[in-house]
This record gives structure tokens, sequence and C-alpha cells, in this order.
């Protein structure tokens, strides 16, 4: 009997395949949005059609791709939280092509300065080094070739009157906290786990202000806009009190009620009261241009002209450019900053020693949103809480979230890199989108030498496991044996979907009976019980 022999209201209370499809790939681990390309194996002159995981690190839009990198994410924790000896990063021999460009790169210069000094025209110059220096950067070398090319601001560096003083003690080269000696002789290495929040801005149950007319939208709009860089101080002034190379692993998530918070895992130990005095003394003063008094909305909007930039829709007078504005900022011997930024009182800290359950608590619970956006909490929030959400992203509209938002308009400023089209309101940064509540900065925060391996090494080591584990041969390390290629749009010999997810589920079927195999003769167990108890 087929379906079309049922009724038709049987029929739509079936299940669809393609929605079986895709769950039964989540249930075996299957990327649901894989990115088809063509791989040519030079060697044998082969062309395969390769399902590439989308890499998704959102439940929302891949559940597996998800699950994998939160589970890579504590992985990489873990391995650095407790580290008992200094990682060395080594960098790697320039090649042939890097030191050919480093050459050619002091070629031009040499003749951009020849131009110069003879008073000719540098500017087709000017653009040939700029696109040597992205081929630079292009080819795996880190930093600039000339270093900072615009003179920096530098403002006053006097803490301000109301920050209390922190002490500064000289920074060691280690990386490693200190070690404590228990009366048996067994030596502790304890590290710690902070939690950071910012300040109250009214009253709130629930997640919810209790007075929504006192609540301080517009400075929490301002602090969520510039939390990253007062986690940045907060990390410079940790490792001017350590007096060592304090290595960390963070995640930003939201609070109950939108506002974003730390977590962090240090290595090493500080005592509990010195890391909230660097906490209370930390903040960050935004020095950009006014933005509380509004020049320009609505439909009286500064106007473009080619060549110029924005002028006054009424005088025609064209509005001071990003430079300019910080320019007078500069010279005004009385002007404030902006917005401070600081943290609130609420400061957490927490020794957690290696191998026990606190610390695979403290790592599962870093891990435990990254898989959600921020503004995913809102889904079992009721409407009270997506009412103060709206609220919030209200008050984000129209605050400026960098140099080059457009809403510098509205407040008689032209933005850094203007160009026609911008309006006030549009800023199409994701500090502005409702999914994440004005924090646009990196939810993981890692140091350079936390584990001594990138992200890419921790996702190869797993790849290798597993290859060893299967008796599969490792992948080739000729970097210049495949040639990838993406597949077009409507490639007749693309499968559908459904059918490319089926064939990724019978694979992963077979690579976990082969796991269970394995198992089972390692432990010289009865395969048909593993396999039931697997199953």
């Amino acid at each position: 009997m087929t379906d079309r022999s049922l009724p038709r209201a049987v029929r739509l209370a079936m299940p669809h395949a393609r929605d079986v499809v895709e769950e039964v790939a989540k249930l075996h681990g299957v990327c649901i949005r894989p990115i088809p390309l063509k791989r040519l194996d030079t060697h044998t002159g082969r062309w395969d059609l390769i399902d590439v995981p989308c890499g998704s690190t959102l439940e929302s839009k891949c559940p597996p791709c998800a699950k994998r990198n939160r589970h890579l994410r504590m992985a990489q924790c873990r391995e650095g939280w407790h580290l008992d000896h200094e990682p060395v990063i080594t960098p790697e021999e320039a090649t042939d092509e890097q030191r050919w460009l480093i050459e050619f790169r002091a070629d031009m210069q040499a003749q951009r300065d020849h131009a110069a000094a003879a008073g000719g025209d540098t500017t087709d110059l000017d653009a040939v080094l700029t696109a040597i220096d992205e081929e630079i950067n292009a080819a795996g070398m880190r930093g600039s070739v000339l270093g900072r090319t615009a003179p920096k601001r530098v403002r006053s560096t006097k803490r301000r009157q109301d920050a209390p003083d922190l002490p500064r003690r000289k920074v060691a080269s280690t990386t490693l906290g200190r070690t404590f000696q228990a009366p048996d002789g067994k030596v502790y290495r304890p590290s710690l786990f902070v939690t950071l929040t910012l300040p109250s801005y009214g009253k709130v149950r629930d997640g919810v202000p209790v007075d929504p007319d006192a609540y301080d939208y517009a400075r929490a709009a301002r602090d969520a806009l510039h939390f990253a860089k007062l986690v940045d101080r907060f990390v410079q002034n940790l490792r001017r009190v350590a007096g060592y190379d304090v290595q960390y692993f963070a995640a930003v998530e939201p609070q109950k009620r939108l506002a974003p918070h730390l977590h962090m895992a240090i290595r090493g130990t500080l005592p509990r009261a010195e890391v909230k005095q660097i906490a209370a003394a930390t903040y960050h003063q935004v020095w950009w241009p006014q933005a509380d008094t509004v020049i320009y909305d609505g439909e009286h909007l500064p106007v473009w002209e080619d060549g110029t930039g924005y002028l006054d829709p009424d005088t025609g007078e064209v509005l001071p450019t990003w430079d300019e504005a910080l320019d007078r900022l500069d010279a005004d011997e009385d002007a404030e900053p902006l917005h401070v930024i600081r943290f609130g009182d609420q400061v957490d800290v927490k020794g957690v020693l290696a191998g026990t359950r606190d610390a695979d608590q403290c790592i599962r619970y870093l891990a435990k949103y990254l898989t959600k956006s921020l503004g995913e909490s809102l889904d079992d929030g009721g409407p009270a809480r997506r009412e103060h959400a709206a609220r919030l992203v209200e008050a984000l509209r129209f605050e400026p979230c960098s140099p080059t938002c457009p809403n510098w308009l509205r407040y008689g400023v032209q933005p850094k890199h203007a160009k026609r089209g911008m309006t006030p309101g549009r800023c199409r940064s994701k500090a502005h989108k409702p999914d994440h509540l004005g924090y646009a900065g990196r939810r993981v925060l890692v140091s350079r030498k936390w584990s001594n391996k990138t992200l890419a090494e921790h996702r190869q080591d797993r790849r290798t496991w597993v290859l060893e584990a299967l008796g599969l041969p490792a992948e080739a390390t000729n970097p210049h044996r495949y040639v990838w290629k993406p597949v077009p749009a409507g490639d007749a010999n693309l499968p559908p979907l459904a059918v490319r997810l089926l064939r990724s589920i019978h694979q992963r079927q077979r690579w976990r009976a082969h796991l269970r195999q394995l198992e089972a003769q390692a432990t010289g167990q009865d395969l048909s019980a593993t396999e039931g108890r697997a199953a």
C-alpha cells in the first residue's frame, strides 16, 4: 500500500522523509548542511565529490557541527588549564615564496622612496605597496613589514581619580603559576575560575526590570558595545599585578538580564582579594566624539556629494571627518570621554585543582552556552523578557558601535571611510542585531600560550586519533597533492542533499561499528555484548 492510497488526513500526519533523514543525521553526528566540494588528486588524476562539514558553532543552524565545536573547545580548555611545563611556540621557517615577497617589497619600497625624494607622485607606488603587504599577509606571515604607518593618538595614561591604584610587579617570562607542597610531600598547582559581571542598571526580578522606565538602557547598550575592550584591560592589569605571563581561556555569555558577563579559567593562582582589587580598578575610557546630542534625525539627514563627502542639508557645509572630529577632541583640554565602562561589584573567584570534579564542572560550564547565540536565551523567557530585549535593541539602534558606524551621521560626524548610502539606524554590524544584544566580540577568548596549539591543531589531533583507531591511512602531508574547487550551483552531477546525508550516515555507521569491534578486541569482550551496550 502506498501513502497515496491513504486518506489525506493520515498522510498529512506522517513525518516527511527529508525531516527524518535530518533527524537520523543528527543522531549520528552528521553535518546537516554540508558544503559540497570537488577534490582533484594530482597523483592519480581522480576527481572526488567531498562533503565538507559546515563547521557552524550554533546549534540552531547545525547541531552536530555545534556539538563537535563545543567538545573541541572543552578539550582545548582542559589541555591548557593546568600545564606543568612551559609551552614552546617555535615559528616556522620562511618559505621561498615568503622570502621572494620580502625582497620584492624592498625593491618597490626603494622605488617609492626615490620617487618621493625627487618630488614625484607616489600614489601608484603606494597602491602597489599596499597590494604587496596584503600578499605578504596571505602568504602566512604575521605582522606588518613597516609597522604602524600612521601616528598613534596618544592620550594621558594617568589613572582616573575614581579608580584605585594597582601594584605593578616585574613580569617574569613564565606562564606557570605557583606550586604548593603539602606536609606529605605532594605538590599542588592550583588555578583559578573567575566570573566577572557588569554593574547594575536598575532593579531586576527574574531577568526583567522591575521599572523599565527607570532602567538605564543607554548605559547598558554602551557597556555591551565596549565590553570586549574592558576584558582586554582586565587581562593587562592581571598580568601586571600577577608578575607572570598569565594565560587564560574565557567565554562570554549573557546573564538573565541580557548583559554580557565573563567566565575565565586562569592558569596559576592569585589571592582572591587581589583579583577582586584588579577587577575594581579596571576600566576602559571611550574617547569618541559626542553621541548624546542628536543633530540630524528623521528626514533631516546629511546629504552625500561625490568627491566631498556628507554635507549639512541646510547650509551645505561639509561635516567634519572622523579624523577631524578626533583632532578637535584632542585639542580640547576639558574634554571628557564619551563613556567609561567598569565591572560590577559581583566578582566570583574559585580555586581549582587539575583532575578534580570541580575542574570538569568548570570546563563544562565554560562551554555550556557556546552553541547558542546571545539572543537565544530569550526563547524561554516569556513576553516580559522579549519586551526587555526589544527595549535594549532599540537603545542600541542609534548608538555608534565603531568609527565606521553610519550612526555618526546622526551626531554630525562623517563615519570613518564614509561612502554613499549610509543611513543612521541601519548599521549592518552584528552588534546591532537582536541575536548579539550589542556584543560584537568573540565568544571564546584564548591566550596564545594556553595549550601550545591552535584550534586547527586540536581538530587535527582528534582526526588523527580517529584514523588511527579505524586503521585508516593518515592523510597526505603534501599540501599540494589535492586541488579543491567549489561545486557550481545546479551541477547535474551533485546528488540531492538527502542522498548525500544518507551516504554520510552509512559511513558513520561503519566507522562506529569498526570502533566497537576494535574496542571489543582490545578488552577481550564478546562483540555481540559490546554492540548490545552500544545500541
